[in-house]
């Protein structure tokens, strides 16, 4: 059973690996929504498929102002290689070591098989957790939720700025 991390709560920070030699905190984004997409492995066919359909969104996360983020217990040498191959354009994160850190601390870390399950957490530009969800292991996400959930937080600054002019 998972206890991922309530809506409403903070995001917990991190800093990992996003490739050898390369670190990324989650404080870097502080100020745009990001979506951190944890999934259990590079190269199943799932993963691979949830990732390139993400790759595949960029000019919608680009309007959105969003920024998406791969993690998964696979480190930062296998990330490169995955990333390449699939020409993903994406951040992929290493929860490498100590293995699934950041998993655990999403309440998204698999005990039993050592990886991340597959799950998603849409963050406010205040690092403010505003939508999650915990996929079946075999079975791609897809974006319809994520989007939901960043267009609206997209409506509030819209109504905002339009009331301003």
């Amino acid at each position: 059973m998972f206890k991922t991390l309530l809506i409403n709560t903070p995001a917990p920070a991190f800093t990992l690996p996003a490739e050898p030699g390369r670190q990324v905190s989650l404080e870097e984004f502080r100020g745009r929504p990001v979506v951190l997409a944890f999934y259990p492995a590079d190269w199943s066919p799932v993963c691979g498929d949830q990732m390139a359909l993400y790759r595949a969104l960029r000019d919608e996360w680009d309007r959105l102002g969003a920024e998406v983020i791969g993690i998964s217990v696979d480190g930062p040498w296998c990330h490169a290689a995955f990333r390449d191959a699939r020409n993903l354009q994406l951040t992929l994160l290493a929860d490498f070591e100590p293995k699934g850190a950041v998993s655990r601390a999403y309440g998204v870390y698999d005990h039993r098989e050592g990886t991340s399950e597959r799950a998603l957490f849409v963050i406010d530009k205040d690092g403010i957790i505003r939508w999650s969800y915990l996929s079946p292991i075999g079975v791609n996400p897809g974006a319809d939720g994520i989007l939901e959930a960043l267009e609206q937080l997209a409506q509030p600054e819209a109504a905002v700025a339009r009331s301003a002019r």
